[in-house]
């Protein structure tokens, strides 16, 4: 079973916690002591190397300095800025509108060679069409009480995912069956969007697989949609934040548990035949 999403980042918060823990142990300082030399009260010292507060830049300046190890600081602070970049709220990322979130992860795409998507509820974004894309995005907007520019979004997001017909690139990509019937815009679109997997299925560098609601026994249960770029990072989409998982032994546990969905599920022509029954449950 995958790691709690925020797992990494929590991490990552705690082995910056640890090494300021450090600092303070090898100075021979107390927390109450700490707190006076650094002008605050012993709780924050508390909270700080405990995890549940991240210090900011000017907190973990002086406590390097309260522990004569201000050389160590700057290395603290870009730990510590890593560890909460990795949990990224959406409210914050879509600020200035849906189609710059889209633009946002074309570096991405263009530095990774094979992905690997997982998803149990949605079609991937690699796959989407139009106008399924602007009927999600345009719901996106509304949750998120933000201005709806779901149409040049849409666009974007078409745009990038022209990247599917370069060479060079390998993409695995698994969905629930359950995926085929949960209907994004009007019936036209959704008849468009599954006509497209027909297509889309059958790309040299595309493998789509889908896990039948038949399966008799289930080696994994259904899992939190989740992206895998090359071997070096997992990115899990929760409803509010989008978590970016760098440690090598949970990337490793996602692997493992791709593997395992991928193993359920049916391609080629068994993957055909459920996606023209959705199509038929359509008219």
């Amino acid at each position: 079973m995958p790691a709690s999403p925020s797992s990494s980042a929590q991490a990552a918060r705690e082995r910056v916690a640890q090494r300021l823990r450090e600092l303070r142990a090898d100075a021979g300082l107390t927390g109450s002591e700490l707190a006076i030399r650094c002008g605050w009260t012993h709780p924050k010292t508390s909270r700080i190397e405990n995890a549940r507060t991240p210090p900011s830049p000017q907190d973990i300046r002086a406590w390097t300095r309260a522990c004569r190890a201000e050389d160590q600081a700057e290395d603290l602070i870009a730990q510590s800025r890593n560890a909460e970049s990795q949990y990224v709220e959406w409210r914050r990322r879509v600020r200035a509108g849906l189609k710059q979130l889209q633009d946002s992860y074309v570096d991405l795409y263009r530095a990774t060679n094979h992905f690997r998507i997982y998803s149990p509820t949605l079609v991937p974004g690699l796959l989407q069409t139009e106008g399924y894309t602007r009927a999600l995005l345009h719901a996106n907007a509304r949750l998120l009480d933000i201005p709806d520019d779901s149409g040049k979004a849409a666009a974007a997001r078409l745009d990038r995912s022209k990247i599917i017909h370069e060479p060079g690139r390998r993409f695995v990509m698994l969905i629930e069956e359950g995926v085929l019937t949960y209907q994004l815009g009007d019936a036209a679109a959704m008849a468009a969007q599954l006509g497209y997997l027909l297509t889309a299925g059958a790309l040299p560098a595309v493998s789509l697989g889908i896990i039948p609601n038949s399966a008799r026994e289930r080696l994994l249960w259904p899992q939190e949609l989740f992206h895998v770029y090359d071997d070096t990072l997992v990115s899990i989409e929760l409803l509010t934040a989008r978590v970016r998982i760098t440690e090598p032994s949970e990337i490793a546990l996602y692997f493992r548990a791709f593997e395992e969905l991928q193993s359920m599920a049916v391609y080629g022509a068994a993957a055909r035949t459920l996606i023209l029954k959705a199509i038929e449950a359509l008219h």
